[in-house]
């Protein structure tokens, strides 16, 4: 698999919390783009943030909460990504989140082989 050195980058920021058919929601995002074909997928969790509410998500033990915030970076050429997009629009339903996409050069993609 190939991605085009012109590429996209889709994050999606959700809340731990956020479920899709009693899975975590980051996980079934994650399936689903491998399921699909796109390039690759990585979910990153933040120990602090805060979004369209304010109120602020915390992994310090004062402020222990079980909603951090959750990355899913998912990179990949704009065809892919854009088929990807009502999949995803679908998957989020009616949960909370912020998703961005932007263009990235891909400087190198897996190991060459030898």
């Amino acid at each position: 698999m190939q991605i085009p050195k012109d590429a996209i980058l889709l994050r999606v920021f959700i809340g731990e919390n956020e479920r899709f058919d009693g899975k975590p929601l980051y996980q079934s995002i994650v399936m689903k783009a491998r399921e699909v074909g796109v390039a690759g997928a990585t979910v990153l969790r933040g120990p602090l943030g805060f979004g369209k509410s304010s109120q602020l998500h915390s992994a310090k033990l004062l402020r222990l909460s079980e909603d951090l915030p959750i990355i899913i970076e998912v990179v990949d050429g704009k065809d892919k990504i854009d088929a990807f997009l009502p999949v995803l629009d679908e998957m989020m339903g009616k949960s909370s989140g912020l998703i961005t996409v932007e263009k990235v050069q891909v400087l190198k993609y897996g190991k060459e082989n030898t």
